[in-house]
C-alpha cells in the first residue's frame, strides 16, 4: 500500500518544464520569491488524494469533506510550511503529508502526551498517527508531530509558517473557553501573509453561545470574531463545504450525524439521508 518518492515529483515534473521552457530557468523551484505554477501544485494535489495508502473509510468520506476543492480554496501548494491542528486519526494529514512531501514542510499540531489526565482519546490519537507516519516513510517522509499544551497553546517559531489550517475543532475551544489562545498562537507562527484555514459545523446566525457549546454547532460570525480580535483579517468564505439537508438542530448535536451517529439504531436512514454537517469554510489572512 505504499508508494516510492517518484509518483508526486512525476506528477509536478511536466508542469514545472513547461514553465521553465517559457523563461529559460531551470526546472526548479528553488529561485527566491517563485511560485510554484498552478498546474503543477494542482497535479501534485490530485495524485496525493488519489493516493492508494489512503485510508479507504477516509476516502468514501471525500464527498463530505472536499479535500479538493477545499485546500486550493486555502491556497495550499506543495512548497509551504503548513500546520494541521490537531488531526485527529489523519484524515487529512495522508492528503497533506504525502503533498507537502518533496518541497514544503507538515507540521502535526498535537496535544502533548506528556501531560497527564487528559481525556484517552487523544493519547490514543497520537499514538495513531505517529505509527502512520513511522509506516510508511515512501509515502509520508518525515513530518514533524509537534505537540503543545491546550491550555496555553504554541504551534511553533513564530512567523514560521505559511498556512495553519484547522478542521472540526474550533467548537471545542469555544467549549472549553480557551479560543482565543489558539487562534493568537495561529496568528504568531504565521508569516506576514500567511493563511488561516477553518472549516466547521455551521451554526443558524443568531444562536446562543450556551446553545453553541452544547451542539457543537458555531455561527461564522462567533468564529469571525474570534480570528479577528486576534489580528486576521477574513480574507474569503466558501460554501464548497456546505451541505443545507442539516438543519443544525439535533437531539445530540452535530454528533447525532455521521461520522459519529450518536442515535437511535432506528433513526439511521434519516441521518444518513442528511450526511455530514452543514460547515463553513473561511479563509484568513495576517496582514
Amino acid at each position: 500500500m505504499t508508494r516510492t518518492r517518484l509518483p508526486l515529483a512525476a506528477a509536478l515534473l511536466p508542469a514545472l518544464l513547461a514553465a521553465c521552457a517559457a523563461t529559460g530557468a531551470p526546472a526548479t523551484n528553488d529561485a527566491p520569491g517563485r511560485a510554484m505554477p498552478a498546474d503543477a501544485a494542482g497535479a501534485a494535489l490530485d495524485e496525493a488524494i488519489g493516493g492508494a495508502w489512503r485510508t479507504p473509510a477516509n476516502v468514501a468520506r471525500d464527498r463530505y469533506r472536499h479535500p479538493k476543492e477545499t485546500l486550493g480554496y486555502f491556497g495550499v501548494r506543495p512548497d509551504q510550511t503548513v500546520v494541521e491542528i490537531t488531526p485527529g486519526g489523519g484524515w487529512y494529514a495522508e492528503i497533506l503529508a504525502p503533498y507537502l512531501r518533496e518541497r514544503g514542510r507538515y507540521v502535526a499540531a498535537v496535544w502533548d502526551d506528556a501531560i497527564p489526565g487528559q481525556p484517552k482519546y487523544r493519547y490514543t490519537l497520537n499514538d495513531q498517527l505517529r505509527a502512520k507516519f513511522a509506516a510508511s516513510p515512501a509515502v509520508y517522509g518525515t513530518p514533524e508531530v509537534r505537540t503543545f499544551d491546550p491550555q496555553a497553546p504554541d504551534f511553533g517559531p513564530p512567523a514560521s509558517a505559511d498556512a495553519v489550517l484547522t478542521f472540526r475543532n474550533a467548537h471545542n475551544w469555544v467549549s472549553d473557553g480557551n479560543a482565543e489562545a489558539y487562534f493568537k498562537a495561529f496568528f504568531d507562527v504565521l508569516k506576514p501573509g500567511g493563511t488561516l484555514g477553518v472549516v466547521d459545523h455551521r451554526a443558524k446566525p443568531g444562536t446562543p453561545l450556551e446553545a453553541m457549546k452544547k451542539s457543537g454547532y458555531l455561527t461564522e460570525a462567533l468564529v469571525i470574531g474570534l480570528a479577528q480580535d486576534a489580528g486576521f483579517v477574513l480574507d474569503g468564505k466558501s460554501e464548497i463545504n456546505a451541505n443545507p439537508k442539516d438543519t443544525a438542530d439535533h437531539p445530540n448535536g452535530v454528533w447525532t450525524l455521521p461520522p459519529s451517529n450518536r442515535h437511535d439504531p432506528a433513526d439511521a436512514a434519516q441521518y444518513q439521508a442528511i450526511g455530514e454537517s452543514d460547515r463553513m469554510t473561511l479563509r484568513f489572512r495576517k496582514p
